[in-house]
């Protein structure tokens, strides 16, 4: 009994840090050093084949690999079941913890209210903070007690599962994403794969005339219902990249649903 008291008085109030990766070497540097001021860190590699290990075994002893790739939901809570901490805060390698979020989150955690905390997002295209486009202010649960929650089974676009009231924080986790063209092109043809593979599994199904339609729609949401024209030139570069992708996930959504109808 006095063995597991001191065990919770231990844990009470710190927090883990959980992140993985593959082939993450141009920027998990910067994204573990944002966070190098936490109790524990946890990366968990998918298989990386550049420098992301090195760089990550330079912050923290807890690097592990799994590269039996189920998808970004299993994969993050098998970074989960790694942390030891009474607090997790899961991040991606793009992303940082600038010091007002970080001050905020360790102020918060001296009185918790919640046990789940959203933070609002601030994500970067091609070298501009979007403002609006739907990209703000992209409240994303991450900062949550240990045993609380756990991250959904999706393929992409995973989220924690939880019913309870949730807080809010109200400083911005820094994304940046999408630095350069060929980085837009990259994540286009990953992300509307996955998303296909997503809504395949699900039975969802489409036409070549759907697949049009998604993607006309994702452009006008975008750029005309979302604002996304205040954004300048980078808001009508991200409309069109909303339109390919969303036209590519459903033209491989009916592709996968002719050949596995």
């Amino acid at each position: 009994m006095l063995i597991s008291q001191l065990k919770k008085l231990i844990m009470i109030n710190k927090i883990s840090i959980i992140i993985i990766t593959k082939n993450e070497a141009h920027d998990i540097r910067d994204c573990l050093a944002s966070v190098a001021w936490a109790d524990e860190i946890i990366v968990l590699d998918s298989g990386s084949t550049d420098g992301t290990l090195n760089i990550a075994r330079e912050f923290t002893q807890h690097v592990y690999s799994s590269p039996d790739w189920q998808g970004f939901g299993i994969q993050k809570n098998r970074a989960l079941a790694y942390a030891t901490k009474e607090w997790v805060l899961s991040i991606d390698a793009d992303e940082r913890i600038d010091e007002a979020l970080k001050n905020e989150i360790t102020q918060t955690l001296q009185a918790p209210q919640f046990d789940v905390y959203f933070m609002p997002r601030l994500s970067s295209f091609c070298g501009r903070f979007i403002q609006h486009s739907g990209w703000r202010p992209d409240y994303v649960a991450r900062l949550f007690k240990h045993g609380s929650t756990q991250f959904s089974n999706s393929v992409v676009h995973e989220s924690l599962i939880f019913s309870a009231p949730a807080g809010y924080l109200s400083n911005s986790l820094l994304h940046l994403s999408y630095k350069n063209l060929a980085e837009v092109l990259d994540k286009m043809q990953r992300y509307a794969i996955l998303g296909a593979a997503a809504l395949h599994a699900k039975n969802k199904r489409t036409s070549l005339l759907g697949a049009i339609g998604h993607g006309l729609w994702a452009f006008i949401r975008t750029y005309i219902v979302r604002l996304g024209f205040l954004d300048g030139a980078q808001g009508l570069m991200l409309a069109i990249n909303n339109a390919e992708t969303t036209y590519y996930k459903y033209l491989q959504l009916y592709f996968l649903t002719k050949k596995n109808p």
